[in-house]
């Protein structure tokens, strides 16, 4: 009776690069030589969903990783270098930053620390909610919005920032490149002196140091394996501050790309129709052959109703009543949808990005606490006060849009009836009523509009600029073509007399010259200096306890893909421990070794290193004439993968040697326990590699009895684990071939078992239909992920799915099902 049970098997088109299963639910994350990110779950390695490559994010998936929450999967990109964020429940791309170097490693863990002081944030943390109004919806009419921001359950960004307790997502890459952000997008530490390429790495959950498996070159320029022990202490001690500086910058930051969007929305509601009058009275200029301004013309037909002939032909063969018609409807419309996201966006969101900065400058003050980190006051106060610009400048935009809004409507209705009237066609009565207010407004219109300006011609190519609210939204540098006339405002010239207020802090700097954009992204660049401080201070805090080099990597390895490649990293949460597994093919190929370090790097930890003597681990049971004895086996095993299931147990392929390849690989669970509890000390000296030491390492043989299962037809090399959820996947040598086992079952059940492995299949079923075919498109994307957990919860954790709340209904169906 084979132990682990296989739920599912398939051979795929493509290579896989990275497997990672989800912390939380029966779901395992691929990604192939394609770039093509899949989401498959263990009942029949069924398909969920595929997240193809497109140009805007990059093609080369190099590391993937799983938010603890297993609400978001992590992924990075070498063509590109840029790391995604990705919704697991529709396959969306939440958020992506750039990154200076490719990454080839990331592991994402959750801080498990608790403290009243952290308790007390965690229930005070959604106060904002108290004092902010929610941030309206970004319009889904507009193709930039991001979907984050276009959903209506995202008011508060609350799918990207997850839970309160602090979670950081580590990257590590070429050339000593390693990153920490906080929550997956805030960077709260940039190391440096890292040494080699980053193969693997893994940030203790009480935050005191980071193992960094790393490959350098040797002195005889051969690639050597590294294990690097870094002290990561700061984020520890002052983990409340950490967690709450995170929290305030990840919300500053989600702000600045919601005030972004809001931009871009509208660039694109102003459109390019508005340009047509300017342009139109340019070619006027240009082809006309009287002398008189063109102010002069449009006052003439104003005041005496008679325009000159070239003025008529402008009118009706170029502009026509239609297109006035159209024109002036284009205006009010453009107008208003940007008056609407100035009001409900950009204000609203500069209010909350002042409350949380105010916040953050509070913090600063308490310079006891929040120092260390780099928090630094007056570059806050900076921040603060280009918030304030953008605002004054936001309102401006408003002012210009109601001035224009107003001239425009007064102008068109005018030039209407004047069209009308050179066509001898009927004026409606209601628009005949001509006040002299009304023709007081136009004349002032058209004498500040209509004035030819020869510098505006050489720098922008016309004469004229009537449509006031586009240089606004301009991304130049330049300044202003026509800024707002503050000729006889009363309070710029009081503050202009008054030396006192001319110098106050308390005042925001107005930049009257400058377009929105140009104050948007001086204001962003103010504060990415102030999010930027941190990240260095904690980065130089960091460092190297532990440098011990370990092995050298044969070159028949150096075609294997990284991604999986030994040495594999445990971070033991209980005991505080790190633990890093790994084979030294040259020296002995049937041990497979384990190193084991404190999370203190200053912590003696007795037994080190030692070796597990895998050569004689299966023992074969003989059943002859109902006499039962264990017999050993002469076979010989050298391990092909390993990977940590739990603190006490590893799982790994392993593969008969060169004599017996006929016999199949095997899939084990090693457990641990007896090799821990090894007294023999190692004494290791710091002037030589471990590999050249290798033959004093304590070792233990191990005997299994039945944790294991022989691998048919397939050439199984590499295995990736959960053991909170009790599963395996196993991959061929190939890339192509998958297998898929629930661990803690065996393959032959009783009959009560098989009706629940039916029931669960039926759910499966039902899951799979509602999951648009398997194939995971469109809507039904999301209730696929859900199956998934329902799946296998369904069969052996009942009662935990009865307790999960969110998926109450497919909890109840599964139940009744089985």
């Amino acid at each position: 009776m084979p132990a682990f049970r296989q739920v599912g098997e398939k051979q795929l088109p493509n290579p896989v690069l990275c497997m990672a299963w989800s912390p939380k639910r029966d779901l395992i994350a691929l990604t192939n030589t394609t770039g093509e990110l899949l989401l498959h779950r263990l009942a029949n390695f069924q398909r969920v969903w595929s997240l193809p490559p497109n140009e805007y994010t990059g093609k080369e998936i190099t590391a993937l990783a799983w938010r603890p929450d297993g609400k978001i999967l992590a992924f990075s990109l070498g063509d590109t270098k840029q790391v995604v964020l990705c919704d697991v429940e529709k396959a969306e791309i939440l958020h992506l930053f750039p990154v200076e170097n490719p990454v080839s490693c990331m592991h994402w863990m959750e801080v498990m620390e608790e403290s009243s002081v952290l308790s007390s944030f965690y229930s005070s943390e959604d106060e904002s909610k108290l004092f902010l109004p929610k941030l309206p919806t970004l319009p889904k009419s507009y193709s930039t919005t991001s979907k984050i921001f276009s959903e209506e359950k995202s008011d508060e960004i609350i799918n990207l920032l997850g839970e309160v307790r602090l979670n950081v997502l580590v990257l590590g890459g070429g050339a000593g490149f390693v990153e920490l952000y906080a929550y997956g997008m805030y960077k709260i530490a940039t190391l440096t002196g890292v040494p080699g390429t980053c193969r693997s790495l893994s940030l203790s959950s009480d935050l005191k140091s980071l193992s960094i498996i790393t490959e350098v070159r040797s002195v005889d320029n051969d690639p050597e394996i590294c294990y690097i022990q870094l002290d990561t202490g700061l984020l520890s001690d002052c983990l409340p501050e950490v967690t709450r500086m995170a929290r305030k910058f990840t919300h500053i930051s989600t702000l600045l790309q919601y005030l972004r969007l809001s931009l871009t929305c509208m660039c694109e509601a102003w459109e390019d129709i508005l340009m047509q009058m300017d342009l139109r009275l340019t070619k006027f200029v240009q082809e006309k052959n009287t002398s008189t301004q063109v102010q002069d013309e449009f006052l003439e037909l104003l005041l005496w109703g008679q325009s000159s002939p070239e003025l008529q032909a402008l009118l009706m063969n170029q502009l026509t009543v239609k297109g006035l018609k159209k024109l002036g409807q284009s205006i009010e419309s453009s107008y208003t949808s940007i008056q609407k996201l100035v009001i409900s966006h950009l204000q609203s969101g500069s209010e909350a990005l002042l409350y949380h900065l105010s916040e953050v400058k509070g913090m600063s003050l308490w310079k006891q606490k929040f120092q260390p980190l780099g928090l630094d006051s007056a570059a806050i106060e900076d921040a603060i006060t280009a918030v304030g610009s953008f605002s004054l400048k936001a309102n401006e935009l408003l002012q210009v849009i109601d001035k224009s809004m107003k001239n425009f409507k007064a102008f068109f209705r005018w030039l209407y009836v004047a069209m009308l009237r050179m066509c001898e066609e009927h004026v409606p009565p209601e628009l005949n009523k001509m006040t002299q207010k009304d023709i007081a407004f136009v004349a002032d219109f058209l004498s500040e509009h209509f004035s030819e300006n020869e510098e505006l011609f050489d720098r922008k190519g016309k004469y004229f600029n009537v449509e006031r609210v586009g240089q606004y939204l301009k991304d130049e540098d330049e300044d202003l073509v026509s800024p707002p006339n503050t000729k006889g405002n009363q309070w710029l010239k009081f503050l202009q007399e008054s030396t006192h207020l001319k110098e106050s802090p308390l005042l925001f700097p107005s930049y009257p010259q400058k377009s929105l954009h140009f104050v948007k992204r001086m204001m962003e660049g103010v504060i990415e200096l102030c999010l930027q401080k941190p990240a260095e201070v904690i980065g130089k805090s960091v460092k190297q306890a532990v440098f011990l080099p370990l092995y050298t990597v044969p070159g028949s390895s150096e075609n294997t893909p990284r991604l999986f490649e030994l040495p594999s990293l445990w971070n033991d949460k209980k005991t505080n421990m790190q633990y890093v597994a790994f084979c030294m093919a040259e020296v002995s190929p049937c041990k497979l070794y384990l190193l084991r370090r404190g999370t203190d790097p200053y912590r003696h930890v007795p037994n080190s290193v030692m070796a597990i003597d895998l050569s004689n681990v299966l023992s074969h049971h003989l059943e002859d004439e109902g006499d039962k004895t264990a017999v050993q086996s002469d076979c010989v095993h050298r391990c092909m993968d390993a990977r940590f299931y739990d603190d006490e147990m590893l799982t790994v392929v392993l593969q008969a040697s060169e004599e017996e390849e006929n016999r199949g690989r095997v899939l084990a669970q090693l457990p641990l326990g007896s090799v821990l509890s090894c007294e023999t000390e190692f004494s290791w000296d710091p002037a030589r590699r471990l590999d050249q030491q290798s033959g004093t390492i304590p070792c233990q043989s191990l005997v299994l009895e039945n944790q294991w299962r022989e691998l048919e037809n397939m050439k199984a090399q590499f295995v990736a684990v959960n053991g909170i959820r009790k599963v395996a996947c196993v991959l061929s040598a190939n890339l192509r071939h998958v297998r898929v086992f629930e661990m803690d079952v065996e393959d032959e059940e009783d009959e009560e078992g098989a009706d629940s492995q039916n029931a669960s299949a039926d759910q499966d079923g039902l899951e799979a239909s509602m999951a648009s075919q398997g194939e995971g498109e469109g809507e039904g994307e999301g209730e696929g992920v859900k199956g998934a957990e329902v799946g296998a919860d369904a069969e052996e954790h009942g009662e935990d799915v009865e307790k999960n709340t969110e998926e109450h209904l497919e909890s109840e169906e599964a139940l009744e099902l089985a």
